[in-house]
């Protein structure tokens, strides 16, 4: 199945292709970094992609009005949301939308691959129905897109954990150490490190040195706008 990423963020972008590319039964069909471009694609090449990793913060329109002109232009692309808004009325929309799949950032590979493996079993068990759709078909094609069982995270980490490090950097408003995050959380600076690593690694945080301070310089880190 192809995949279309649309995604402004350059570096974001090429590691959500790298995914698309390590995922069984899917191909990269392209890489958009505006709405503008991802339309354009869609239009001119309408059957290529059958499903689009949609960010909903692009600079030229908001991710829920391109999905609504998606919807509305007929393509027939499935979109799925890939993003760091988690907003409630935003989420609520993008449902109401036609949104397949919303798969919040941080996440590893394996959330992100456990996702394309729900679609891929739902477009199976809706495209295997013929013309006509039963019941029990439609509740399992549904069903494919609501796993019971969440994607694990990395050994030693706990989803809870990982919020609570989450929710602390996009509140600060600027930068900070491992150090400074562990007070905040009232837990150890090792601890945090390694869920701020791991953040790092997701591509949602940017990681850099802070200079200024006499000997080696303390590494920071800021929530990904």
């Amino acid at each position: 199945m192809g995949v279309l990423v649309v995604e402004d963020e350059t570096v974001v972008a090429e590691a959500h292709a790298e995914y698309v590319r390590r995922a069984e039964g899917f191909a990269l069909v392209g890489v958009a970094h505006t709405a503008a471009d991802a339309l354009r694609f869609l239009q001119e090449s309408p059957q290529a992609a059958d499903l689009v990793l949609l960010d909903m913060n692009l600079p030229d329109l908001h991710g829920l009005d391109l999905l609504r002109r998606i919807r509305g232009s007929g393509i027939p692309a499935d979109v799925m949301a890939i993003t760091a808004v988690r907003e409630l009325p935003v989420v609520r929309q993008a449902m109401s939308a036609g949104i397949a799949q919303y798969l919040i950032k941080p996440f590893t590979y394996a959330a992100f691959s456990a996702k394309l493996d729900a679609y891929r079993q739902f477009h199976t068990n809706l495209s295997g129905q013929g013309a006509s759709a039963t019941q029990s078909g439609v509740d399992r094609a549904l069903a494919a897109l609501r796993p019971s069982v969440p994607a694990p995270l990395p050994k030693g980490l706990s989803p809870e954990t990982l919020e609570a490090v989450s929710e602390t950097l996009r509140k600060a408003g600027t930068a900070l150490s491992a150090s400074e995050a562990a007070a905040q959380l009232a837990m150890s600076r090792i601890t945090v490190r390694r869920y701020l690593e791991h953040l790092t690694a997701q591509r949602v945080v940017i990681r850099s040195p802070r200079y200024g301070a006499p000997g080696r310089p303390e590494l920071e880190y800021a929530w990904r706008r």
